[in-house]
């Protein structure tokens, strides 16, 4: 199994640069054999709040149609952020999309401080995926500042852990040391993904990382470079590369 963390910087509220930056880092991720990439928190719009709403999808928007297609054709799970709105109400979300054409919605379920202002928060949309007999489930930003939002995904007897964030540089060390708690804690795997550069006027602290469900650090990224994070399972082992654009 190998899985893929992208790294990316956004430019603010334009989705079309957006997912070119997807477009790219999921072909890229196809040539390093990946089965998954997961991007980070509002990754197609950019962290936004005030502008969310302009920019939300729906479930059937036609703008998900290439990343469906790209996942159809290369067999590949793509995990990407946007504001979704869901009838008449807007949530942080992402869609996960998978190699049957299928398209699932995870929706952050506590948000952080002033985002109530703007989103809904919502436990409804919580999917699960396997591969190779590995449970996987999903996590945005503040949800992993509460430790009832892994601890509910150890009850799923999840195997990987799969947090999309947008966390400064201030905030990375506190990410660090809670991911690999509940790595530890709950013997799952980690996968973590941060943007690099700017988003909604502030800095973000990058270092994607993956953690072994021992808690042991296997991989980080650093604070600026745009990519991917790559691991590998082989047997009980992971082993990591980095491929930067």
């Amino acid at each position: 199994m190998i899985l893929a963390a992208a790294q990316t910087k956004p430019t603010r509220g334009n989705i079309e640069a957006n997912l070119l930056d997807h477009y790219r880092l999921i072909e890229l991720a196809v040539k390093n054999g990946a089965q998954l990439i997961a991007f980070s928190e509002l990754s197609i719009s950019g962290y936004e709040r005030e502008n969310a709403q302009k920019l939300a999808f729906k479930k059937d928007d036609a703008r998900l149609d290439h990343l469906k297609k790209l996942a159809v054709k290369n067999n590949i799970v793509i995990i990407a952020g946007a504001p979704i709105q869901i009838e008449h109400q807007l949530f942080i979300g992402e869609f996960v999309i998978s190699p049957n054409n299928s398209v699932a919605i995870y929706t952050k379920q506590f948000l952080h401080e002033g985002e109530d202002d703007f989103f809904q928060s919502s436990f409804d949309y919580n999917p699960m995926l396997e591969i190779e007999n590995q449970k996987i489930s999903f996590a945005i930003c503040a949800d992993i500042d509460n430790p009832l939002h892994p601890e509910n995904a150890c009850k799923r007897e999840t195997d990987i852990y799969i947090a999309s964030i947008f966390f400064s540089p201030n905030g990375i060390p506190n990410a660090y040391r809670d991911l690999q708690s509940y790595a530890q804690k709950h013997k799952m795997n980690v996968l973590m993904s941060n943007f690099s550069g700017e988003s909604w006027g502030y800095p973000s602290g990058g270092k994607s990382a993956f953690w072994n469900n021992k808690g042991e650090l296997i991989a980080q990224m650093n604070d600026s470079d745009s990519g991917l994070l790559l691991v590998e399972k082989n047997n009980d082992n992971w082993i990591s590369r980095i491929v930067k654009i």
